[in-house]
């Protein structure tokens, strides 16, 4: 029981890490000598010269759902390690899941958002942090699901 808990904990904050890291790098488009993210568009052509993001809506719905996909990714962790200790024997983690589930769906909206509308804005390919949201998506989705399965056991 003990490795399983430590098994749902490592992948809980993995995902927890995925999401950290592809919200704040500067990496979801690359184009040889620049590079964009959610934040800023920086430029290796004379320096490293930093601007802010395009300050449209849709830039905006994806920082703020990159964000909430943290913020609920991290309560679900506290919330479950609230639920270990308090919840009755043989009560599941109903809220613990149903947070990870969100955190996993603002993720993947906010990726679909960037999808969509990156092209318009910015030209080149895909960044690594880009795909690490995507990455993110299934650990958090599938996290999520063992909570709402996982039942308490003494």
């Amino acid at each position: 029981m003990l490795l399983l808990l430590l098994a749902i904990i490592i992948l809980h904050l993995a995902a927890l890490v995925l999401l950290f890291i592809s919200t704040i790098v500067s990496a979801w488009t690359v184009n040889g000598t620049s590079s964009s993210d959610l934040w800023s568009n920086c430029s290796t052509v004379s320096g490293y010269h930093c601007i802010s993001a395009y300050a449209g809506e849709w830039i905006q719905a994806v920082q703020a759902l990159m964000i909430l996909s943290i913020i609920f990714s991290f309560l679900s962790l506290f919330l479950f390690f609230c639920q270990l200790f308090t919840l009755q024997k043989g009560g599941r983690f109903f809220l613990t899941g149903i947070f990870q589930i969100l955190a996993s769906l603002f993720v993947m909206s906010g990726a679909i958002i960037y999808t969509v509308k990156s092209p318009e804005w910015v030209s080149g390919s895909f960044g690594f942090a880009y795909i690490l949201a995507w990455v993110a998506f299934p650990l958090a989705l599938i996290s999520g699901l063992i909570y709402v399965i996982l039942r308490k056991r003494e």
